[in-house]
């Protein structure tokens, strides 16, 4: 089985800062694309930002330039770097991460337990 750790979430003034980590554990062969994605309250869960095996990334329009995404492929985790936060970015944030149990199988996404995210004064 697969399970990825989601931390570094908190209550952060706007204009400030976070970095959350997602580390996946288990039976894991390689990872392909992760990702973060946040869902705020009564509104549908999005893509926030995503990076591929080979490290091209992704971003949604509202946090370009602000939040930068990366990995770490030894220690299967990757990272969400949120800087400039603002009020509209408070929302549960999520990783997900497409894994590869066995050799030659096709990869299969599992998702983190999220973690909060506010940004308030």
């Amino acid at each position: 089985q697969v399970q990825l750790v989601e931390s570094g979430g908190g209550l952060v003034q706007p204009g400030g800062s976070l970095r959350l980590s997602c580390a996946a554990s288990g039976s894991i062969f390689s990872i392909n694309a992760m990702g973060w994605y946040r869902q705020a309250p009564g509104k549908q869960r999005e893509l926030v930002a995503k990076i591929t095996s080979g490290s091209s990334t992704n971003y949604a329009d509202s946090v370009k330039g602000r939040f930068t995404i990366s990995r770490d492929n030894a220690k299967n985790t990757q990272y969400l770097q949120m800087n400039s936060l603002k009020p509209e970015d408070t929302a549960v944030y999520y990783c997900k991460a497409a894994v590869t149990v066995i050799r030659g199988t096709y990869p299969r996404d599992y998702w983190g337990q999220g973690t909060q995210v506010t940004v308030s004064s």
